[in-house]
């Protein structure tokens, strides 16, 4: 029921969650899931003590990113640094570093480190020549973070490509790991007939 609920009605799915929680409250999953729902009503104290309790359970970082984003939902952007710095990201799937990346982009932001924040997004996974599943987000942050800072040229380029990678990656069959941007600064064209790659389960 969460699932069918969550995109439209979070409160619902939140009273789903919670109902699962008095009944199998050891579960991880279970933990995992009020967490994601308190979360996206806006409860971010509640989803920090779920997240460190389906952590705990778990042994998982995997929601370390909205560990982060919920640190900042309580205002407290220095915390949510901390917690991001403790994580050694070589550990994580690709798309948990690109998703703490801009979490972590976005604490900056809020302490007005508009430079740095910039700087928390230049990682490996940020090529504007290919479009991968984490794409889209990590481009538009990027775009964002350029807009603050007054580039507003680039942040148009940045924006342009996300657009265009949400939409490409939206058109693509589903097991299609990876899309090649082709001259996106001038044209904004797709190549979408490019073969797909398997470099470490990317895309995926």
């Amino acid at each position: 029921m969460v699932a069918q609920l969550i995109d439209d009605d979070p409160e619902l799915a939140h009273e789903h969650a919670l109902a699962a929680s008095r009944r199998a409250g050891r579960v991880g999953v279970v933990r995992e899931t009020v967490a994601i729902t308190a979360y996206a009503t806006g409860d971010y104290a509640l989803a920090l003590r779920e997240l460190r309790t389906y952590r705990r359970i778990s042994g998982s970082d995997d929601q370390i990113a909205m560990m982060v984003d919920s640190e900042r939902g309580v205002g407290r952007p220095d915390r949510a640094l901390e917690v991001g710095r403790a994580v050694d990201r070589a550990t994580l799937p690709i798309e948990v570093r690109v998703e703490l990346a801009i979490a972590m982009s976005g604490a900056r932001l809020d302490l007005g480190e508009t430079e740095r924040a910039l700087q928390e997004l230049d990682i490996p996974e940020l090529d504007p020549d290919r479009a991968f599943s984490w794409s889209p987000a990590l481009f538009a942050a990027r775009a964002a973070v350029l807009d603050d800072l007054g580039r507003t040229d680039e942040a148009a380029v940045w924006q342009r490509r996300a657009v265009v990678a949400e939409e490409a990656l939206g058109a693509t069959d589903a097991d299609r790991e990876l899309i090649v941007v082709d001259d996106i600064d001038e044209t904004a064209a797709l190549e979408s007939e490019a073969p797909a790659t398997n470099e470490q389960g990317e895309g995926r």
